[in-house]
């Protein structure tokens, strides 16, 4: 009868540690969002949609493997219903004595100059001499990158080469006002990208200033607060169909946001405005509300009215009302 005890007790350690070694975490939304164009020319619209991300973590020592997954529907140009169903990111980190690995595919994230991207066959090997941090990555496609980083009185400082030019990023916080600048580099004539942020508080009420820049042969296309601007890789200037309100600029075009933000009785209120200028014609301004505020289900309710007016094509302006709901595990 002890045997079957001590062979119980093992056999439950042995389930937990294993089960503590991997974590299995998550999020899921539902938008419902109706659009009123203020052309009669276009029709109004009503659109359903759900995503959900799912990420699963397993670890041994210092070696973890990351595989995150994803789930979304949507309607197609013709409103027929799809299903997207991907293996976003897969790879593995680990040490080899102060060095350390990352090997896999990953989302090497958004930001106001540039979207996300995700290559297969990629390296990264970093580590930390004398207070620099050293970074190399490489692709299959042999695109490669050493990034120096370091902090200097408080001021953090970034410079990446890469094999058609430099990326360099300073940030820092002086007397309560944030102030970042970042600059993607190219070595092809006129291709350079800017962004410049400053924020801070005033009596309670956050205030954050944007201004992203490109310079005459590239687009902004990046995917942050100042707004959605993904596969700007055509110059023209129209939205989307499915529902998701994605923009595509011009080359040249500059964006200028600012936001406020504050709570009130609970929610999390924000008002953002921002514009794209710098191209005859085709200025267009974005208005938007968003309140945020946690339910006791556990999920969280988002309101989000936006309202665009563009100077290029009347028939895409509009207002819209989006209400989501989004949970966490």
């Amino acid at each position: 009868m002890k045997k079957q005890v001590i062979a119980a007790a093992v056999a439950s350690t042995l389930s937990v540690a294993a089960l503590a070694d991997i974590s299995i975490t998550g999020q899921m939304k539902s938008n419902y969002t109706h659009t009123d164009y203020d052309s009669s020319a276009v029709n109004d619209s009503d659109i359903v949609k759900t995503e959900g991300d799912l990420y699963v973590k397993g670890s041994n020592g210092d070696t973890s493997v990351v595989m995150n997954f994803s789930i979304a529907d949507h309607l197609t140009a013709d409103n027929t219903a799809s299903t997207q169903n991907a293996i976003e990111d897969a790879y593995m980190t680990t040490k080899i004595g102060d060095v350390s690995l990352k090997v896999g595919q990953w989302d090497n994230g958004n930001n106001a100059m540039r979207a996300s991207a995700r290559k297969a066959g990629k390296l990264e090997a970093s580590t930390e001499l004398a207070g620099v941090g050293i970074k190399f990555a490489t692709t299959n496609e042999s695109d490669d990158e050493l990034t120096l980083s370091t902090a200097v009185s408080g001021v953090n400082v970034s410079f990446k080469q890469k094999n058609a030019g430099e990326d360099f990023s300073v940030s820092g916080s002086v007397a309560g006002i944030n102030a970042s600048y970042s600059e993607i580099g190219s070595d092809t004539a006129n291709s350079d990208k800017t962004y410049m942020e400053l924020s801070t508080s005033l009596a309670g009420v956050g205030v954050k200033y944007g201004k992203a820049e490109a310079d005459s042969a590239v687009c902004l296309d990046g995917d942050t607060w100042l707004g959605d601007f993904e596969d700007s890789t055509f110059t023209c200037h129209s939205i989307y169909n499915n529902g998701d309100s994605v923009w595509q600029l011009n080359k040249g075009q500059d964006i200028t946001g600012l936001e406020l933000s504050t709570s009130l009785q609970g929610n999390a209120v924000k008002f953002r405005t921002t514009s794209t200028d710098d191209l005859a014609g085709a200025d267009t301004t974005y208005n938007k509300v968003i309140v945020t505020r946690p339910l006791a289900s556990g999920t969280t309710f988002e309101l989000t009215y936006t309202d665009v007016s563009d100077d290029a094509e009347t028939t895409t302006d509009y207002n819209s009302l989006d209400l989501e709901l989004a949970v966490k595990f």
